[in-house]
């Protein structure tokens, strides 16, 4: 279709940009369209929603072939002011070269000082209007390679990296669309200045990474109503009126609200739990209701209230009556929000179970939605959102570090990203003069954040949704494992397949096992399998035993178990891994008058790993070496599914345990490992170990500056060392294998036993 003045254009739906895009100017669009207005790649077009921004035509995304899409970045969206799923017009633009472009910092409390050397490099061959935000960095390493000249010219990074700045465009000289060229004037103005048609693009969803079914799910319930009301007018329903956002610290609730608030062009009101406790007799209520009425004098309009369980708990639970009259307003102030069209509440949480209840139900908070720790994607998304105003070193891959970051939330990846730049201050400081005022450019021509850098600050950042329990990201492979090829396939089979490709019980309709008991002698290498599934399977793994969890208090043992599950599935991918379960979760029907403590700590494992099957890709792996005194519930399928059996190795499986253990060994020729693994019935993966420690300790015992472990020295060893299994030990354990789910299915105790009436099964036991 053409316009008044003869200039061909299309209309396209908005759609987002891929992080990695953010900041660059350019609009992905249909290759049809290019062909029509008669524009290669890295042309200029106007994108027209409520005003009207420039952009650089390029290809679209292969998912977008033949698609009537328009991808921007959030930047550009605020520039055309429009929101994803708007239609804007699309045409060919008359681009001048600038001869004076204006710049100023976007956001207040922002002030700039500097050469504007930086900033030509950077914004060079970029079209701008007046009234536009610009960003001043995107990602830094662009393979250019392949692309047409003004793209790759474009697109080319810059020779060193600035921080990411927005600046808004003041003026340009000429008016209109312009690109900076090499004889462009450039002139950056300290201090933020009220632009006359304010586009506001402080956060949008392009600054958040790993939530886009959030992200989704909340532009439904909040942007449809407050952009267009008659909708819900036209369908004879109420729009929503709240959102409850809840889930770890540091997910990003409170960035995703400002995100939504300045898509949807709403005014953005902050409501901070504590902050509206007053000391005087309803002043609490009083600024609560001020807040809602300043929002609906400006509707359309987002209350966004954090940490809501501060000043709106439970009514039955808290003694105050400032706070049950504070709860009381709020729900008087929701309930009575059909006079206030325009108008939608968002709140977030970390503590849903504390809210009061009365606002939990449709009319007031319609939603919760979850706002969870991101997996693997969504970690990749938000480093690469933390790293587009860093100058990347050649070997930092995000992809790598994405894998290794399990459990870690949007916060702890920005601190990580903080974290590795400190270590990367830290290498230029020596050439640093502390006496002059500025750093000279050659020094920061230099700066960049190595893999190193971000090695390093990984020691130093630890996943904040788990500081509360002991996790750690195992570093044994199967490779360091030997002798156990059995139960070795079995946890790979149940453990490491679900959690990595999950699809694939889906497809065949099966559910994965829940939980996984490891059994035999002590020594054996059940707690070396458990970290390294986790580690294979790339979940995290929180280890734990019965004298953390268990307490004189009544209830709190039950109540540290509960909170143990809960947060493995805050972090899933996770494995738990519960060593000497006998101790823990011991058969009931012994315990004298009340009931143990232990019995109660049963009834609470049973429940939680019952209802693991809702949350998936959490795993519990159970370690013991007396099955027989484990309650017979557990050994259930839908709870341990799997009884594996980790014995003693053979004589295969002692070779590679002894390769493994000297394998930084520094060993003399004559060290024969076939003939010590043929010399060594019964032993364990631990007593191979000490046989290659004590082996060690004679060679220095020997000559303190020996070079070498020699076969006497081996010998030596080997005759003050002894297999800790006995036969008669391990006959034991193979009768318990061979009857242990019969005798778990038989011993059903029911109603009240009697102490002596029922007696656990011994090794050779029967009823």
């Amino acid at each position: 279709m053409a316009d008044g003045d003869d200039t061909p254009q299309r209309k396209l739906q908005v759609a987002n940009a891929r992080p990695e895009d953010s900041g660059r100017g350019l609009a992905h669009v249909p290759r049809n369209l290019m062909a029509a207005l008669g524009i290669g790649e890295g042309d200029v077009i106007e994108v027209v929603g409520k005003t009207t921004t420039p952009a650089r035509a390029v290809a679209p995304y292969p998912e977008d072939e033949g698609l009537e899409l328009i991808r921007i970045d959030g930047l550009q969206r605020a520039n055309a002011g429009v929101g994803s799923g708007d239609f804007v017009e699309v045409r060919k633009a008359e681009v001048k070269a600038a001869t004076r472009v204006v710049f100023a910092p976007a956001q207040q409390n922002l002030r700039l000082q500097g050469s504007t050397g930086a900033l030509h490099r950077t914004f060079i061959g970029r079209p701008v209007c007046q009234g536009d935000v610009v960003a001043t960095a995107g990602q830094q390493r662009v393979d250019p390679e392949g692309m047409p000249p003004n793209v790759a010219q474009y697109l080319r990074a810059p020779a060193y990296a600035l921080q990411e700045i927005r600046l808004a465009v003041i003026s340009t000289v000429p008016k209109g669309i312009v690109q900076i060229d090499a004889n462009t004037e450039i002139e950056l103005r300290p201090e933020y200045e009220e632009p006359k048609d304010a586009r506001r693009a402080d956060v949008t969803y392009d600054d958040i990474g790993g939530m886009a079914s959030t992200i989704d799910q909340l532009r439904e319930m909040v942007e449809l109503p407050l952009r267009y009301p008659e909708l819900f007018q036209r369908l004879g329903v109420d729009p929503p009126k709240g959102v409850l956002l809840h889930g770890p610290p540091g997910t990003g609730k409170t960035r995703l609200a400002r995100a939504v608030a300045n898509e949807s062009d709403a005014q953005f009101f902050l409501i901070n739990g504590p902050e509206i406790m007053g000391s005087a007799y309803g002043e609490s209520e009083g600024k609560l209701r001020q807040v809602f009425e300043e929002a609906a004098k400006n509707a359309p309009s987002i209350v966004f209230i954090d940490e809501i369980d501060s000043i709106a708990p439970k009514r039955g639970q808290v003694t105050g009556e400032a706070e049950k009259r504070l709860v009381a307003q709020l729900l008087t102030l929701m309930d009575g929000l059909e006079a206030r069209a325009n108008l939608v509440v968002i709140a977030a949480t970390n503590r849903p179970e504390a809210i009061d209840e009365a606002l939990r139900r449709p009319g007031r908070f319609d939603r919760e939605i979850v706002v969870g720790v991101p997996d693997e994607r969504g970690r990749r998304e938000i480093l690469g959102i933390h790293t587009r105003g860093m100058p990347l070193g050649d070997r930092v891959d995000l992809d790598e570090l994405a894998r290794t970051t399990y459990g870690f939330v949007g916060a702890d990846l920005a601190a990580l990203a903080r974290e590795a730049a400190i270590e990367a201050v830290r290498r230029i400081m020596p050439k640093l003069n502390l006496q002059e005022r500025t750093i000279p450019p050659e020094v920061l021509d230099t700066l960049a954040v190595t893999r190193e850098d971000f090695l390093d600050a990984l020691k130093r950042v630890q996943p904040s949704a788990m500081r509360e329990v002991m996790v750690e990201a195992p570093r044994v492979r199967w490779d360091d494992v030997g002798g156990l090829d059995d139960a070795q396939m079995r946890l790979k089979e149940g453990v490491e397949l679900p959690l990595k490709d999950p699809d694939a019980f889906r497809r065949l309709g099966i559910r994965p096992a829940k939980g996984f008991l490891l059994y035999g002698p002590p020594g054996t290498g059940k707690t070396l399998l458990a970290k390294a599934v986790a580690r294979e399977a790339e979940a995290n793994f929180i280890s734990t035993k019965s004298s953390d969890l268990l307490s004189k208090w009544y209830g709190e043992s039950e109540q540290q178990i509960a909170k143990l599950f809960a947060r493995a599935r805050q972090v899933a991918p996770c494995v738990i891994f519960i060593d000497e379960l006998d101790s823990l979760v011991p058969a009931r029907g012994g315990g004298m008058g009340e009931p143990q403590v232990t019995e109660r700590v049963v009834n609470t494992i049973l429940a939680e790993m019952d209802g693991l099957e809702e949350l998936q890709s959490v795993v519990v792996i159970g370690a013991t070496n007396r099955p027989n005194l484990v309650d017979p519930a557990l050994l259930r399928p839908g709870r341990f599914d799997e009884l594996i059996y980790v014995g003693v190795p053979d004589q295969n499986g002692r070779r590679r345990i002894l390769s493994i253990q000297t394998a930084k060994m520094p060993l003399a020729d004559d060290v024969d490992l076939d003939s010590l693994a043929a010399r060594t019935e019964r032993f364990t993966g631990a007593d191979l170990e000490d046989l290659t420690r004590r082996a060690g300790l004679i060679a220095l015992r020997r000559n303190i500056d020996a070079k070498t472990v020699t076969m006497a020295n081996f010998e030596e060893g080997l005759a003050d060392s002894r297999a800790s299994v006995t036969a008669e030990m391990e006959r034991d354990y193979e009768q318990i294998a061979a009857t242990i789910k019969q005798d778990a299915a038989a011993l059903q105790p029911i109603g009240f036993i009697a102490p002596g009436q029922l007696r656990p099964h011994g090794p050779k036991g029967t009823d």
